[in-house]
């Protein structure tokens, strides 16, 4: 399973950006599909998931701000960020839940990441 993401950049506190995010390659399923960030000398956390039935979760800190969204058909997602701040500064990667044949175990697949960077 690859997952390649787009969408990311430079822009000023109170902006928007979009990342986007696609899955190719041998799938059976996908499950839940997701975003997480990780910042300079700090852990990657959990931004954002949703499950392939619709189901979304969000970490406090970007609740109200940033929309997470999916194509099941296209096994693709994408993250609307709004009134983005500093500290949202980080590189973010997509993450997928799948299956790659019926019979594998589901495992964890992330694409190579993509730079967000929000100036004050």
């Amino acid at each position: 399973v690859q997952l390649v993401e787009s969408g990311g950049g430079l822009v000023q506190a109170g902006g928007s950006l979009r990342l986007s995010c696609a899955a190719s390659g041998s799938i059976f399923r996908i499950n839940a599909m997701g975003w997480y960030r990780q910042a300079p000398g700090k852990q990657r956390e959990l931004v954002a998931t949703i499950t392939n039935g619709g189901s979304t979760n969000y970490t406090d800190s970007v609740k109200g701000r940033f929309t997470i969204s999916r194509d099941n058909v296209k096994n693709a997602i994408d993250l609307q960020m709004n009134s983005l701040k500093p500290e949202d500064t980080a590189v973010y990667y997509c993450n997928a839940r799948a299956r790659r044949r019926w019979f594998d175990v589901e495992g964890d697949y992330w694409g190579q990441g993509t730079q967000v960077t929000v100036s004050s």
